[in-house]
C-alpha cells in the first residue's frame, strides 16, 4: 500500500491545526444556548401548532395543506436532531442522545442510533466508495463512476434515467428512512433496541392512527401520502447538493483531513432564508471541518475557512442552490452512462 510521506503528513496536521486555532480564537466553537432555546421553541411550537390545527380543522380536504406544512416542520425537527447528534446543542453525549431520540424516534420516526452510526461513517470519509454509506449503490440510484455496471431489471432502467427520476424518487425518501430505521433495530446497528424501538412504535401508531381518527379514509390515506412525500422530498433536497458530483480524491488528499473534507464538499450560496431552509447544511465545508460547531456560527466561520483555503491553495467550492442541483443531475447522468451503453 502506498503511504503518504512524513512531510505531507506534517503539512496536513499543521494546516488543520492552524485553521482550528483561528476558529477557536474567534470563539466559533462555543455553545449558542440562547439561539437553540429560541430555535427549539419556535420549531416545536410551529410543529405542535400544525397538529392542533389538524384537530380543529376536522374532516376536510384542506387537511392536505396541513399535511404539507407538517412535512416541512417534520424536516425542521429532524434538522434539530442532526444538530443534537453532532453535540452542537449540548456538550454531553447523554443529553445529546436524549434530545436526539425525542426529536428523531418519537417525533419524526427516524432511529437516532441508526442515523448516528450512518452519519458518522459519512463524515469520516465523504464520497468514499467503500467507506461512505451515503454513496453506496444499495438503492435505485448510483452516485460514483463504476457503480452502474452490471445492473439489471428495474434498477438498470432507473440507473439509465436516474437524472430524470432523481427528484420524483425523493418523494419516497421519507419511507426509505423509516424502513431503514426499523431494519437497523433488527440487524443490531442500534444498541438500545428496546428503547429506540418503543419510541419508533409510539410514533408509528400515533402518526398513522391520528388521520384515521379525524378524517375520512380517503382523506387519511392522502394526508399520510402528502406528508411523507413532502418530508422525503425536503430531506433529500437538503442533503443532495452537498457532496454529489464532487471530484474523487487522490490518495494523498484522502489522507489529509482538511482536504478530504473541503474537496468533497460544496457550499450553497444564500442568505438567511437559505440558512433556514437547508438547516445550515448550505455551509457544508465548515460543517464537515467542525461538526460540533453550532449552526449559527457556520455563517461566521465561512470567511475564515474560505480565506484560509485560499492561502493554502485548497479548492473551495460554492455555488447557487439551482446550480448545485444542476451539477448533481449532470453528475447522475454521467455516472449512469454505462447502463445506457
Amino acid at each position: 500500500m502506498t503511504t503518504v510521506d512524513a512531510p505531507v503528513r506534517t503539512r496536513a496536521r499543521s494546516d488543520y491545526a492552524d485553521l482550528s486555532a483561528r476558529i477557536k480564537q474567534a470563539g466559533l466553537l462555543e455553545r449558542r444556548t440562547a439561539y437553540y432555546v429560541l430555535k427549539f421553541a419556535l420549531t416545536l411550537g410551529f410543529f405542535a401548532a400544525g397538529w392542533v390545527g389538524f384537530v380543529f380543522l376536522g374532516a376536510s380536504w384542506w387537511q392536505l395543506l396541513v399535511a404539507a406544512f407538517l412535512g416541512v416542520m417534520s424536516t425542521q425537527v429532524a434538522m434539530l436532531g442532526h444538530d443534537a447528534g453532532h453535540k452542537q446543542v449540548t456538550r454531553t453525549r447523554a443529553s445529546s442522545y436524549v434530545i436526539g431520540v425525542v426529536l428523531g424516534n418519537l417525533l419524526t420516526g427516524l432511529s437516532f442510533g441508526w442515523w448516528i452510526d450512518k452519519h458518522n461513517r459519512h463524515h469520516a470519509h465523504p464520497n468514499h466508495g467503500e467507506l461512505d454509506p451515503d454513496v453506496a449503490p444499495a438503492g435505485p440510484l448510483v452516485f460514483l463512476h463504476g457503480q452502474a455496471e452490471g445492473r439489471t431489471g428495474l434498477f438498470a432502467w432507473l440507473t439509465r434515467h436516474q437524472a430524470a427520476v432523481f427528484f420524483p424518487i425523493l418523494l419516497l425518501e421519507g419511507l426509505n428512512l423509516h424502513v431503514g430505521s426499523f431494519e437497523a433495530l433488527r440487524d443490531g446497528t442500534v444498541k438500545a433496541r428496546w428503547r429506540e424501538g418503543s419510541l419508533l412504535a409510539v410514533h408509528l401508531v400515533a402518526f398513522v392512527a391520528a388521520p384515521f381518527l379525524v378524517l375520512t379514509w380517503g382523506q387519511a390515506l392522502l394526508f399520510l401520502a402528502v406528508h411523507q412525500a413532502v418530508f422525503g422530498f425536503y430531506m433529500g433536497c437538503s442533503f443532495a447538493p452537498n457532496h454529489k458530483g464532487m471530484p474523487p480524491l487522490t490518495e494523498e488528499e484522502e489522507q489529509d483531513y482538511l482536504r478530504r473534507q473541503v474537496l468533497t464538499s460544496r457550499n450553497v450560496r444564500g442568505g438567511v432564508l437559505t440558512d433556514w431552509t437547508l438547516g445550515g447544511l448550505n455551509y457544508q465545508i465548515e460543517h464537515h471541518l467542525f461538526p460540533s460547531m453550532p449552526r449559527p456560527n457556520l455563517r461566521l466561520a465561512k470567511p475564515v475557512v474560505e480565506g484560509f483555503c485560499a492561502e493554502r491553495g485548497v479548492r473551495y467550492v460554492e455555488t447557487g442552490l439551482l446550480d448545485s442541483y444542476g451539477q448533481v443531475l449532470t453528475h447522475l447522468h454521467e455516472v449512469g452512462e454505462p447502463a445506457r451503453a
